[in-house]
């Protein structure tokens, strides 16, 4: 059974999404404010977090921090979260997917569509059009080491920690290392959608996936093919 956490203060919209997400099948945790989602993801493992940001003692993009820094119980190293939030300001919700959102729903929402997502964002983690997942893959690619089994990125046995989009980005391009992806491409295989010319989403991912490999590496893992998109960088 799929284990969503619902953190969010008010209580008809926390109660609302509970009861429309328990008629699908789904176990449901309930969280009031920040501290009291920080103790449930201490000791809890969750599929899905659907998280406000404006709560109560921690707010959202905290326990976004929390979450893309520790590793949960079973493993993983991450958790998805999709945000649901009443601010529509295009700035904010790019900061929430720089922290370590993998999804954005703006407040008054459809039920049917936080449904539809959640089911998008689970059925992701199976890979997209260019994604071949195997268990017991374990890639390599300018040092960076990918163990697609334990679903850690690592740089001389040390941990990159990476969000959950980054991370089926960087499999894309180690699983794929001689393609060079156009935007759309790498849109199609990761968010399973058109690719829109003025939504900055994949610039966003892309740049902060280079910028973190660059820090962990002190190299471009990553590079650009102007006029084209991005491919991985051959070993020199």
């Amino acid at each position: 059974m799929i284990e969503v956490l619902i953190v969010e203060d008010d209580l008809e919209i926390r109660k609302l999404l509970a009861n429309f997400l328990s008629e699908k099948g789904m176990n449901i945790t309930e969280a009031k404010d920040g501290d009291i989602a920080y103790d449930y993801i201490q000791d809890k493992s969750f599929d899905i977090i659907l998280l406000d940001m404006m709560l109560p003692y921690k707010t959202g993009e905290e326990l976004i921090k929390i979450l893309r820094n520790n590793k949960s119980k079973d493993g993983n190293t991450y958790t998805p979260v999709i945000v649901i939030s009443a601010k529509t300001e295009l700035d904010t919700r790019l900061n929430a997917i720089q922290s370590g959102a993998d999804d954005y729903i703006t407040k008054p929402f459809d039920l049917n569509e936080v449904y539809v997502r959640i089911e998008a964002l689970l059925r992701r983690s199976e890979g997209g059009e260019y994604v071949k997942k195997d268990d017991n893959e374990v890639l390599e690619a300018l040092g960076v080491v990918f163990n697609v089994s334990d679903n850690e990125v690592t740089y001389e046995g040390k941990p990159i920690k990476l969000t959950a989009k980054e991370m089926k980005l960087l499999l894309l391009f180690m699983q794929n290392p001689k393609k060079t992806f156009t935007k759309a491409n790498l849109y199609k295989s990761v968010w399973e959608d058109e690719y829109i010319y003025e939504d900055n989403t994949i610039n966003v991912h892309m740049s902060n996936l280079r910028k973190k490999l660059a820090e962990a590496t002190g190299k471009d893992v990553i590079e650009t093919v102007w006029g084209i998109g991005y491919r991985l960088k051959e070993e020199e």
